[in-house]
């Protein structure tokens, strides 16, 4: 059998390898993460990256939102006392900026989009989110402004077309323009007013 003295020197030898393997780890964890550190790029003075922002209240009520969908698009939400989005500021996944403010039941009250970076748009709706009003530039360069009435139908229309020729159009509920005044290119102005029973007089025609 062993001696104690010999099986101590082999269990003091294991120890030393170990203990050389482990501080070789050691050792190469280290190195990693240098390296790793040498490969991000250091943040600047000054500022902070986060995925989403949640600010809250005096109360730890939230109040506020900031941060992006699966989709890419990005938003600021602003929220009432009770939790309820009341504002957006957005970019959506097809990067039209948007400006909304809400009711308590998160329907649109007012709302300023733009479309393909030249295409504004404001429309102004009751709750249930009927469009009442509504004024936008069209891509083409024509104008226009809509009143509707209770059910979203246009029913006054007063616009330019592409060529700055200005026109006002007054339709009925089935959406037939019933009086139409505009100025055509030759800058002579034209009056059309139809009736009901389909009789149309008409002051002077545009040539």
């Amino acid at each position: 059998m062993d001696s104690t003295d010999a099986r101590m020197e082999r269990l003091e030898a294991r120890i030393r390898r170990l203990q050389g393997l482990s501080f070789s780890a050691l050792a190469l964890a280290v190195l990693g993460l240098g390296a790793a550190a040498l490969r991000s790029p250091a943040p600047q003075a000054g500022e902070v990256v986060a995925s989403r922002w949640v600010l809250q209240d005096a109360q730890g009520r939230t109040r506020a939102t900031l941060d992006t969908d699966k989709d890419g698009a990005a938003s600021l939400v602003l929220r009432d006392s009770a939790g309820r989005p009341r504002a957006l500021l957005g970019v959506g996944s097809d990067d039209s900026p948007r400006l909304r403010f809400s009711t308590a039941q998160g329907e649109s009250l007012a709302e300023l989009m733009v479309f393909s970076d030249e295409a504004p748009r404001l429309s102004l709706s009751k709750p249930g989110g009927v469009d009442l009003f509504s004024v936008g530039l069209q891509v083409d360069g024509s104008s226009r402004l809509e009143l509707a009435d209770e059910h979203g139908r246009p029913r006054a229309i007063l616009g330019a077309d592409e060529h700055g020729m200005p026109g006002l159009r007054l339709v009925d509920r089935r959406g037939q323009t019933r009086a139409s005044l505009r100025v055509g290119s030759s800058d002579v102005g034209s009056l059309v007013l139809e009736g009901s029973d389909g009789e149309v007089f008409r002051a002077p025609v545009v040539q």
